[in-house]
């Protein structure tokens, strides 16, 4: 039985003045990284209301169901989402007074979740390692949902023409006032297709001589860079990035106008959107990465100065738990720590460093517990003034202590803690490290009375899963 809940009571009379901040954003220029002899222009579409470019798309198709009868007051908005359309819907058609229903691969970014979810948005999470076709593919979960909900309107990005339409009469024409009718190439993606469509129409029409040069920056995996370069459909990959690629050409996707492309893999992606926010102090998306990326290698291929434009297509406050951590970079691989052998390469957060939540025995037991939930650990390292680790105290301990009565929050760490440590050496086994867990312990790396850190079972896993043959790994991916 599919649930239904009221929609949020707005009047239509008067559009919210949020909407009216949709669009003319700025655009400025890279100056502190090498483009070779060109001029690259970034437009900050992370300006918009939602920090995405798909504020647009969402408000343009809105309007347009609401002009042609399909969408109604009261109706409910239904659409398949890796987030940043869900967000612009979630704003657009939630601030009109319409109920949203989005349908979003488990492999989402938690701040996206988090922000549909905070503008009144309904979520299905779906499997992402199925293709189109599976009864638990997020577009085909999405479209069976509308037809069983009354009065549904389901968006289908990837088929509303609505989509390209408004890149076409908003972002070309900003894009060549901006630039004072001066462009040479637009580098960008395709995830709906919607953006390369528009603009490919504007920049066709206002420059048709001369001509300015379409350029699709694509992740490795995905089927579309390969689609320009030999018209074949090949089978897709996987890839980290969010937002653009695809496993299909999109129906709104006009590739006619793509004169050339390049591959950028996850790991030059992510290091050029670190790059861009380190130099030039812009915080742009994973996608970002991907267009930065490749319109910085079209720019230092070129011999002659051309005026160049990119996107930011949405702000990297969404990835600051992905992308921009550090830790999770190194645990997927796209930080290489040098190595220092043994289980010393195991240890993701090293005391040395800092990298190490821990008490002191001191310490109350509230005060640890505060930590863990803060660090999302279920065990903390006690270590004492002279940077030895004496005990670890893990949840366990803290329900023996306080179950029968809170008040033994106030009590020390060292009261509860467990001193038996299971010490490791850094050239110790994986085997040795194996019985560590077989014992229920989580291990404590230490050289001589030197704490380095702790090894637990997620660590090791992911280090297994990072040293797999390539041949091994199955196909699976983001969706955009």
């Amino acid at each position: 039985m599919i649930e239904t809940s009221p929609a949020p009571t707005i009047s239509h009379d008067k559009p919210p003045a949020i909407l009216s901040l949709i669009g003319d954003t700025p655009l400025v220029e890279i100056t502190q990284i090498d483009t070779g002899p060109c001029q690259l222009f970034v437009k900050l579409e992370s300006q918009n209301p939602t920090g995405s470019i798909k504020d647009r798309v969402a408000l343009a198709m809105i309007e347009a169901a609401e002009r042609d009868g399909t969408l109604r007051p009261g109706g409910t908005v239904i659409e398949a989402t890796a987030g940043n359309t869900g967000l612009g819907l979630a704003l657009v058609a939630g601030a009109k007074g319409y109920r949203v229903l989005l349908v979003i691969p488990d492999k989402m970014s938690q701040e996206k979740i988090f922000h549909v979810k905070a503008l009144g948005a309904e979520v299905r999470i779906v499997r992402s390692d199925v293709t189109r076709g599976h009864p638990e593919y997020y577009q085909d979960v999405a479209a069976r949902l509308a037809t069983e909900i009354p009065g549904a309107f389901y968006v289908n990005q990837f088929g509303n023409q609505a989509n390209p339409l408004a890149h076409e009469r908003s972002t070309g024409p900003e894009i060549w006032e901006q630039m004072r009718h001066d462009v040479d190439a637009i580098v960008c993606g395709v995830g709906s297709g919607g953006t390369l469509t528009g603009l490919g129409r504007f920049f066709s029409r206002v420059k048709p001589r001369r001509g300015i040069e379409m350029i699709l920056a694509d992740p490795t995996g995905s089927i579309l860079y390969e689609w320009v370069k030999t018209g074949k459909l090949v089978e897709s990959g996987s890839w980290a990035v969010e937002g653009i690629g695809e496993d299909f050409v999109p129906e709104i996707a006009d590739m006619s106008f793509v004169t050339d492309a390049f591959e950028i893999d996850d790991e030059e992606s992510f290091a050029t959107a670190r790059e861009l926010l380190l130099k030039e102090g812009i915080l742009g998306g994973s996608s970002t990465g991907t267009l930065v990326a490749g319109a910085l290698r079209y720019c230092r291929q070129q011999t002659k100065p051309k005026r160049v434009v990119t996107f930011v297509a949405d702000t990297g406050n969404k990835y600051l738990s992905k992308m921009y951590n550090d830790f999770w970079m190194a645990e997927q691989g796209f930080i290489h720590r040098a190595p220092h052998g043994g289980l010393s390469d195991l240890i993701s957060h090293r005391y040395e460093a800092g990298e190490v939540i821990s008490v002191g025995p001191d310490d109350s037991l509230l005060t640890a517990f505060k930590r863990m939930r803060q660090a999302d650990v279920s065990q903390v390292p006690v270590v004492d003034a002279n940077g030895r680790a004496i005990g670890i105290l893990d949840e366990s301990d803290l329900l023996v202590k306080v179950h029968r009565d809170p008040a033994h929050f106030n009590d020390l760490v060292k009261n509860a803690m467990t001193d038996r440590l299971e010490t490791l050496s850094p050239d110790a086994k994986i085997n040795d490290l194996l019985a560590v867990f077989d014992r229920g312990r989580v291990a404590i790396v230490m050289e001589g009375d030197k704490f380095l850190g702790l090894v637990t079972r997620t660590d090791l896993l992911s280090y297994l899963r990072l040293h797999m043959p390539k041949s091994s790994v199955p196909v699976s991916r983001e969706y955009s």
